[in-house]
């Protein structure tokens, strides 16, 4: 039963998804990325009877998929069954909107339960010298804070929540402990934080369970016309930008879902 209903919150993210604000694409198309943050079942997506996502296994972030407007029929399978075999879910006649750039991620509630969540990708312009930060929490963890060079820069961040910064580019040493200690549960851990990008790290998985996983997505964000780079050295200074930041941060929810940084594999499987 448990296998069931991760393979239908898998189904479900692809509905979901496509009923999402868009974002930017073109006016005859949808950039959708798909993270599969479910541990244990792996699936085939098909979409009008074509594979659309073969052999999706937990921990999978695919690479952004630029799909044509309009109506999909949606259907989820057992790994390696052909299109016409029995259906573990579907959905019929979902409609995608031109323009979109949406991220859907497949996920466990705090407590546990599968669940989805998906989340309309901020690429909107960025300064010249300036990344874009995301953290989404996504696992069936309790609270955390999230710090940059030893100092908390997003506080008591919950799942299903986001915050989001916009800071200097450069690179942080980032770690994740329990809100309000110094116990950290994941990290530390590099991020490059690149310049006129969205730099977005999901946490998935489950504390209980000890199997909390991470990945990090990167999206192109415009900017303007240089006129100048931010002075500074690096990672310190763009720690430093975090940190002053981590009321802003916590108070600019995307849509709902995520926490924690580091990289892990990008995988695509369309």
């Amino acid at each position: 039963m448990k296998t069931l209903r991760v393979m239908a919150a898998v189904a479900v993210a692809f509905a979901a998804l496509f009923a999402a604000a868009p974002a930017h694409a073109d006016n005859h198309t949808a950039s959708v990325s798909v993270l599969h943050g479910i541990p244990g079942a792996t699936v085939d997506v098909w979409a009008n009877g074509e594979p659309l996502l073969t052999d999706f296994q937990p921990g999978t972030l695919t690479d952004p998929v630029m799909l044509e407007a309009g109506d999909y029929d949606l259907k989820v399978v057992a790994a390696g069954d052909p299109a016409d075999a029995t259906a573990i879910v579907e959905a019929n006649g979902v409609t995608v909107p031109a323009g979109a750039n949406i991220t859907v991620v497949a996920h466990l509630s705090a407590d546990g339960q599968p669940t989805l969540t998906p989340f309309a990708n901020d690429t909107s312009k960025l300064d010249a010298g300036m990344a874009r930060l995301t953290v989404r929490h996504t696992a069936a963890a309790p609270a955390v804070d999230v710090r940059a060079n030893g100092a908390v820069a997003l506080a008591d961040l919950t799942n299903p929540n986001a915050a989001t910064a916009v800071v200097a580019a450069g690179s942080i040493s980032a770690d994740v402990v329990l809100a309000g200690t110094d116990t950290v549960a994941i990290g530390p851990a590099d991020l490059d934080l690149a310049e006129s990008k969205n730099t977005i790290v999901y946490a998935w998985g489950s504390a209980a369970d000890d199997n909390l996983q991470l990945a990090v997505q990167v999206v192109d964000a415009m900017h303007s016309s240089p006129e100048g780079v931010p002075a500074g050295n690096g990672g310190q200074a763009a720690a430093s930008d975090l940190a002053s930041q981590g009321g802003i941060a916590a108070g600019a929810a995307l849509l709902a879902g995520g926490l924690v940084w580091a990289a892990t594999r990008r995988r695509v499987n369309a």
